[in-house]
């Protein structure tokens, strides 16, 4: 019998709970609340999927203290967000709000700023042209959508020289 028949599926959820977690788990890491969420979507019995992401977890391979912190350091290398934008994207992802709150611990205001202004150094490029208010507007409000607060858009854009006029 093939492994896609109805019958098998039926007969070891488990199994097909585990393939599916595991085969998600191959593209990249993802959280316990993720793939709970995926299980269900694919029509997996909740006391199965709680089951399947125990053991996975017992065995190493789902760690949401781990895939937050993973998360937190590459959000911040590479997309340079804010703490406030990593927050809401780890509780997206089902992470408890203990380890969004010990994980962005270590986020200070420094941190942030350091942040925001490489962010607004290599965004400041492509509005050097443009009318000094265009500039600002522009500045203030790619920075804003990467989660910065007030008080750190205006020191970045002030640091860069970059006003109203």
């Amino acid at each position: 019998m093939s492994s896609s028949s109805p019958v098998e599926v039926e007969s070891d959820p488990y199994s097909v709970a585990q393939t599916i977690a595991l085969m998600a788990l191959g593209r990249r890491a993802k959280s316990r609340g993720e793939l709970f969420s995926l299980l269900k979507k694919r029509g997996i019995e909740e006391e199965v999927a709680n089951a399947v992401l125990f053991r996975l977890q017992e065995q190493g391979f789902i760690n949401d203290h781990e895939f937050a912190r993973f998360w937190c350091e590459s959000r911040q290398r590479t997309k340079k967000v804010s703490k406030r934008i990593i927050t809401g994207e780890l509780r997206s992802k089902g992470i408890s709000d203990e380890i969004i709150e010990w994980i962005t611990s270590d986020i200070t205001d420094e941190s942030e700023f350091a942040n925001a202004l490489q962010f607004a150094e290599r965004k400041s490029r492509s509005v050097r042209s443009l009318a000094p208010e265009v500039a600002y507007r522009r500045m203030h409000g790619a920075l804003s959508r990467r989660g910065f607060s007030g008080h750190i858009v205006n020191r970045v854009l002030g640091e860069l020289g970059i006003t109203r006029s």
